[in-house]
Parts: structure tokens; sequence; C-alpha cells
């Protein structure tokens, strides 16, 4: 259990690239990044490329006014400068600045913890892969959700067997706020429809990577053999991007499995939902209720799990905070990525190898991974829906 006490030997000096006064995701990193004692210090931003405002907000959120900078690339020069420089950057910008961004504090000498989206292709996740194996550096994704407790709980029941063999994965990640979108869109939303500055996808990029994401953790031992990707543009504006599509899954041990995203779900507040089907029971996790775990044994009543109980696995536990009946929630779960992610740069500091591999945090590896499969539902997508082998 997690009670405040510190977990490193002094806070690493932290600092972002994005997140200002008008970001949507801004303050969901400084909640996690700063919701434990002792695991980051901001001490440095370029919260805007207006520098004006950058100065402005980032005073207000308490980085002195000489360490808020207009220019990523001035903010890398003169933290360089400083013996108290910055050594972790957050990348919280558009999805097509984070190659650009990441690899440039790579070659700083900084570990990097970003947006997903990782990059917009296989290659590019590869190459930023390469350089920071080769300065021993950590690149972090922030899966944000990944961090619920009640997702370890799932994975350690499926390995205990208590569901059976595995034979359907049923995911979701649905919303309805751009349902209404007519053809003025906001500045947050029009980069997200613009291939230029969002990538090939809109809704499988920026909501449905979670939940595969967090599949792929529940399920590490699956890994899929073929899909198929249908997507539809429903609001013309949003057009040539998806706001909705359906992917079907095989995977390599026989099961099958389905994803629907979609930010045209009009009126669903029951945004990410996660069912694993077995042989011999069931197992469901609802955003909505992230403190419950349904367990649902075929000819036996239904069970529902608490977050903070006593008789959970040990991996449900490690980050509990509060206890049970006391809920928690996404600010949470950001925080529980971010630790994890603070632990291994940590451990990758001191070369203490085994502490390291012995982390669980959403690395680079799986922002790969990630971009893989968008780039396996694209190729899907454009072959008139067509079943294809995942490569």
């Amino acid at each position: 259990m997690l009670n405040g006490e510190m977990k490193l030997a002094r806070p690493l000096r932290w600092g972002m690239v994005g997140g200002g006064q008008t970001s949507q995701v801004g303050y969901k990193h400084r909640i996690g990044a700063l919701r434990d004692n002792g695991a980051f210090e901001l001490v440095c931003g370029a919260f805007d490329v207006d520098a004006e405002r950058c100065t402005e907000f980032g005073t207000r959120i308490g980085v002195q006014a000489e360490r808020c900078y207009g220019d990523f690339h001035r903010m890398l020069a003169e933290e360089a400068k400083r013996p108290d420089g910055v050594e972790v950057v957050s990348v919280a910008t558009p999805n097509f600045t984070h190659y650009e961004i990441t690899k440039a504090c790579l070659e700083a000498g900084l570990h990097v913890i970003c947006e997903k989206p990782l990059f917009f292709t296989v290659a590019e996740c590869e190459e930023i892969e390469q350089l920071a194996a080769s300065k021993n550096l950590i690149v972090g994704v922030t899966y944000g959700y990944s961090g619920h407790q009640m997702l370890m709980q799932m994975k350690a029941m499926i390995e205990q067997g208590k569901i059976g063999d595995v034979r359907m994965v049923d995911l979701q990640y649905t919303h309805g706020f751009n349902a209404a979108d007519g053809d003025h869109l906001s500045e947050a939303q029009a980069w997200r429809v613009n291939p230029k500055t969002s990538g090939s996808t809109f809704v499988l990029g920026d909501l449905a990577t979670h939940t595969f994401y967090m599949a792929h953790r529940i399920l590490p031992n699956l890994h899929i053999e073929k899909l198929m990707c249908d997507r539809q543009s429903l609001v013309p504006a949003h057009a040539p991007l998806e706001d909705n599509a359906h992917v079907l899954f095989h995977y390599n041990n026989g099961a099958v499995g389905r994803l629907w995203t979609s930010s045209v779900d009009a009126g669903n507040m029951d945004a990410q939902r996660i069912r694993i089907v077995g042989s011999k029971a069931s197992l469901q996790w609802s955003a909505a209720y992230p403190d419950d775990l349904h367990y649902q044994v075929q000819g036996e009543p239904n069970q529902h799990l608490h977050r903070g109980m006593p008789y959970l696995d040990e991996q449900a536990l490690e980050y509990e905070r509060m206890g049970a009946l006391h809920t928690e929630g996404l600010g949470d779960s950001w925080a529980n990525v971010y630790l994890s992610i603070a632990l291994a740069i940590d451990a990758a500091n001191r070369g203490a190898k085994d502490e390291l591999e012995a982390v669980q945090y959403p690395d680079v590896k799986a922002g790969k991974e990630g971009v893989r499969w968008l780039e396996n539902c694209v190729r899907s997508s454009e072959s008139g829906s067509a079943w294809v082998a995942y490569q």
C-alpha cells in the first residue's frame, strides 16, 4: 500500500512540452506526476508556443518565470546549461509533434514520457527504441487508464486459471461528445480529424489504443494473428478520418475478440469496458466503476470484487492508496502510471537491471505495439475491411 513515503532518493527534475492552459490533457499529467511525494518535481516547461502565455501559465502553476520557454528547443538548450537542469520531459502535444520532440529530448540525454499514439509509424518507434536503448534512457507512454488496480486483479486471476482458457475478448471505448459536431470544429477537435496532425486515424488512435494496451497488459501471452477493421466518418466534418470503428481479432490461442470505438455514441457515459470470457468464467470491468470487478462463474452466483480488499492479489494491492470503501479515480490511475515510470527511470539511472525488468509500466515497446495495431487496422480498412494477417 502506498502511504506517501518517498520511493526515490530524490524527486526527478521534470518538465513538460505542451499541457498549457487550454490543453485537454496537461492537468492529468501534472496530477499523475505530482500525486506521490518525491517522484517528480516540475521545474520547467514549454507549455505554449506563445512565450507570453507560456510564462503566464507556468508561473501560475509554480514554475519560475525564467524556466518557462515558448519553444522546446530553447528549453532543452537552456536547461542543459544548468546544474539543476531538467532530467525527464513529458510530451503533451498533438500527435504529429511527438516524434520530433521525443528524439530531441533523447539526444539531449533526457528521459521521455510521451502521449499516445506514440508516433505515426512503427519505423519511427523502432528508431526511437534503439536511440533510447543506446543512451540507457526510458521512454514511457501515458496510457493513463492502465493504472487502475482492478485491471491487475483481472490479470492475476487469468494467470491463476480462475476463468479457464480464454475464449473471447470484448473491448469498448466509446463516447458521444462529437455526435453533434457541425462544420465548425473546436481547435482541439480540428487537429484530431486532420491526417497531417493526427495521423491515419482518429478514434482508433485517440481512444482505442488505450483499451488495446490494457487488454494486452491483462493478456500478455495473447497475440493477434489476423484482424478486420471497418471504420466510418458518420459526421461529415470528421472525414476522412473515422469517428466510429469496429475491429475483429483472431488470437494465437484460438480465441476471438472484438473492439468498438466511437466518439459519436450519443449519450453514453460508460465509456470504456473490458470483458474477458473463459471456458469456466468471465471477468468484466468498466472505467465508470473502476473500483469494481465482476467475476461470473458458470452455474454459480456472480461475485462482485472491490478494490482495496485483502482478498485481492498482491498485483492489485501494490498501488493501493485509500483503502476499501474510499473511491479512487482516473487521477489515481495516472499517478500509478507516472510512479511506475519514475521507478523505471530511477532503476535505469542506477543501472539496476533486475529492478528495471521487474517494473510494469507502458514502455516504448508498448507504444510501438499500439502503432503496429493502428497500421494493421488502417491496412484492413483501406482493403475494403478485409481480414489481414497481423504484421
